[in-house]
């Protein structure tokens, strides 16, 4: 995702709206995450973007950004075992494990490369365009969509590399989430201020959601059990819930500053959120409501993480500051 000033540290809060208005918070923190390990990535400098993983082999992929390459991390041993060099801006990652392919989205010269996962050879490259972002593999590993350009989403046949088709939409689209139970896109487009929906069948935009007075819609979460589609605004700072059968806005619940990236843990009914602005934040689901149970301090400009169910983990990037090295560090949930 595209750099946004990030704010200073927040304390905790611990809230229940159902209105929509947020409240003020109070101070807390919670040990729902702990911290477990730090996997230093070497000699990366810069910006660290998204995070995806090889569940088989327990691989992290890490794009990093201001480095021009994308770190591998063996989770089981601890350690940096890889390094993709040469990119330009990585900004997306994903891993297709039907084909046993990694797939890298470029923001610098708007390319898509393609790796085998077992030594990381390239296979080929696809020129998308303008500022490829995030990417996502469908269910069933068939077919990914990636996000690019002013306003577009490219469909790929996984096992070819090859593209298929193409959504239009009005504005650069950062997260967003596949919705297999309705067929939907949900897309956050902030320069466009507004959620876009997308018929995945037709292949077309069929709705818009927005909120009043937010801005700055970058992360995205789907709570599929509860129907119910997470988005987190930076102005200001907010996590915004949307009723997925009808587009309403159902609650609104202040969070901490700059966030990135946000995942639910459905076996806790839990939500993590993390923050550029130095935080973690945990949140609960109970009944139709979501509550903050607290926050976990972290470092500045530590804003993209990865929640991987299959190993009950909570991946945070961290890039280099002072005499500390870029590092991945490994959260484990507690409680469920």
């Amino acid at each position: 995702m595209r750099y946004r000033p990030h704010l200073s540290a927040l304390a905790a809060a611990a809230a229940i709206l159902t209105g929509c208005q947020p409240q003020p918070s109070v101070a807390a923190t919670t040990d729902a995450l702990t911290l477990e390990a730090k996997i230093p990535l070497g000699a990366v400098s810069g910006r660290i973007d998204h995070l995806a993983v090889d569940l088989a082999r327990r691989r992290l992929f890490v794009a990093e950004l201001g480095n021009d390459s994308v770190g591998v991390v063996d989770i089981a041993s601890g350690r940096l075992l890889h390094r993709i060099a040469g990119l330009k801006e990585p900004q997306g990652v994903g891993y297709v494990a039907g084909g046993d392919m990694l797939y890298v989205a470029n923001a610098g010269d708007g390319s898509l490369h393609r790796y085998r996962g077992g030594d990381f050879a390239p296979i080929d490259v696809l020129q998308l365009g303008d500022d490829a972002d995030n990417i996502r593999v469908e269910p069933g590993g068939d077919r990914l969509v990636v996000g690019f350009g002013k306003g577009a989403l490219a469909l790929i046949e996984a096992t070819s590399g090859k593209k298929t088709g193409e959504i239009s939409l009005t504005g650069h689209p950062e997260s967003f989430q596949l919705d297999p139970s309705h067929g939907r896109i949900y897309v956050n487009m902030p320069d466009a201020h507004e959620i876009a929906v997308i018929d995945r069948a037709a292949a077309k935009q069929i709705a818009s959601w927005r909120l009043k007075d937010a801005g700055s819609n970058f992360p995205m979460a789907l709570d599929e059990a509860a129907q119910r589609l997470l988005v987190v605004y930076r102005r200001p700072a907010l996590l915004a819930i949307f009723d997925t059968a009808s587009g309403s806005v159902v609650g609104q619940l202040a969070t901490c500053g700059d966030a990135d990236d946000v995942f639910v843990d459905a076996k806790r009914q839990r939500v993590y959120v993390s923050c550029g602005d130095g935080a973690l934040a945990v949140l609960e689901r109970q009944g139709d409501a979501y509550r903050e149970l607290g926050r976990i301090p972290t470092v500045s400009g530590a804003r993209t993480s990865l929640f991987v169910a299959g190993l009950d983990r909570l991946f945070l990037a961290v890039r280099a500051r002072g005499g500390e090295p870029a590092a991945i560090w490994v959260y484990r949930p507690k409680g469920g």
